[in-house]
């Protein structure tokens, strides 16, 4: 019988076409819980849930024409954690399995390849995941809400769309992106920095508040100030500085109410040129508020989605071999792929945990992976009382990080540091 098999949503045919070793190109989360992982425990979990996820347990192939993803028959087998995390997925496992299923002491980590999900679709692969896993280790019955799917149920339509041809506008939207400065460094092959920022959820709120923002623009505004710092450190001239902007993911599902599992995010760029002038930070908030609330429309993320969907479906383009695409894909990439972003502020919101299940669990994370020209990379999650923001680098130097944190407390938000660095806390 032959495997069942679909094709990579619109926003995933850019990772396999562009797959480098220095580029990670895949991210993580994961759930901190207060007791030890039993492995056979969550190796059964793991297959448990296999029947409920058809798009994530599956392998990269490689046609005339397009990569897709092919179901596997046999669920990954769970690992001990790695050092350091996110290595490279190579070739080889990608063509066995897109994802990882990891534990270390206490903590489950699931690590995706990009084109499998985004970090909402990961999210509740991780929660359903964990509860299943909980489940087997406490004889319980763990509700399937705040984003736990029941594992019983047959996988939805829905939930296996590319939400981008659903949403996709037939007009696209013109924008015309400043290139901005990027930020390098020595850089450590093979090994990446992760240093983690555990902050009181209500003081970080507290403080976003004071400035009439969000805590995502509120964390980019504050890292959009650390950058503008560095860069005239490090270019004193005006005339030579470049626009400061932060790749924020917006979650398409909640504006148009899709459910999909699969990626649905675009990113948007607010920012602001350094050469018409300093910034306040309360300067910063506004500015990074309102250009949010500017671009964040159904209309036009529909319009930013065209230009990505609309090639894809002319006739010309899909007769064109794999490799050709690959080449092309990868031109387009080069041009416009990171050249709008200094590094990413990626925050997935305050996440919730059904009532018999939340006091299993102490923290959850999110970790992106740096990209091919982002040395640094920042990603946020809460839940319960705290906010991890994760602050991953491939570069020696950690000054962003520093400043970035050490700004964070002068706010007024009491910031602890974990790192495979170094063990430290800020007051």
């Amino acid at each position: 019988m032959a495997k069942t098999w679909m094709r990579l949503d619109n926003a995933a045919l850019i990772f396999p076409a562009t797959r480098k070793s220095k580029w990670v190109n895949c991210f993580r989360v994961s759930a901190t819980l207060r007791e030890a992982v039993d492995p056979a425990l969550l190796q059964q979990a793991v297959n448990d849930l296999k029947p409920r996820f058809p798009s994530m347990f599956v392998r990269l192939r490689k046609g005339v024409f397009w990569y897709y993803l092919e179901q596997i028959d046999t669920p990954p087998m769970v690992h001990q954690d790695y050092a350091f995390p996110l290595p490279h997925m190579g070739a080889q496992e990608i063509g066995t399995c897109c994802l990882r299923v990891l534990y270390f002491e206490n903590r489950i980590g699931v690590e995706f390849f990009h084109a499998l999900t985004d970090g909402t679709g990961g999210m509740i692969f991780l929660k359903t995941l964990t509860a299943r896993y909980l489940e087997l280790a406490h004889d319980i019955r763990i509700p399937a809400t705040d984003g736990i799917l029941d594992r019983t149920e047959a996988p939805q339509p829905e939930e296996l769309e590319d939400s981008f041809q659903r949403y996709a506008s037939k007009y696209p939207l013109r924008i015309k992106e400043n290139e901005v400065k990027h930020f390098g460094g020595t850089r450590t092959p093979g090994f990446q920095f992760l240093t983690t920022g555990i902050l009181p959820t209500d003081q970080l709120v507290k403080a976003a508040h004071r400035y009439d923002a969000t805590v995502t623009a509120f964390l980019a505004a504050v890292m959009a100030q650390v950058l503008l710092e560095k860069q005239a450190l490090e270019e004193p001239r005006l005339s030579l500085q470049k626009p400061i902007q932060i790749c924020i993911p917006v979650n398409l599902r909640k504006l148009y109410g899709s459910r999909t599992l699969r990626n649905f995010a675009l990113t948007v760029y607010p920012g602001v040129d350094p050469r018409l002038g300093s910034y306040t930070l309360e300067e910063l908030c506004k500015a990074v508020t309102s250009q949010l609330a500017a671009e964040v429309t159904p209309q036009k993320m529909a319009g930013r989605m065209a230009p990505n969907v609309n090639p894809a479906n002319n006739p010309l383009i899909r007769a064109a071999p794999l490799f050709i695409k690959n080449i092309v894909m990868q031109l387009v990439y080069n041009v416009r792929g990171e050249n709008f972003g200094c590094l990413n502020v990626s925050n997935l919101g305050r996440q919730t945990l059904p009532e018999n299940m939340a006091p299993f669990v102490e923290r959850l994370e999110f970790i992106i992976g740096v990209q091919q020209t982002y040395s640094n990379n920042c990603s946020v999650a809460s839940f319960g009382e705290t906010t991890c923001v994760n602050m991953i680098r491939n570069i020696r130097e950690s000054d962003i990080e520093r400043r970035f944190f050490s700004r964070l407390v002068e706010l007024g938000v009491p910031v602890s540091i974990e790192s495979n660095e170094c063990n430290y806390r800020a007051q």
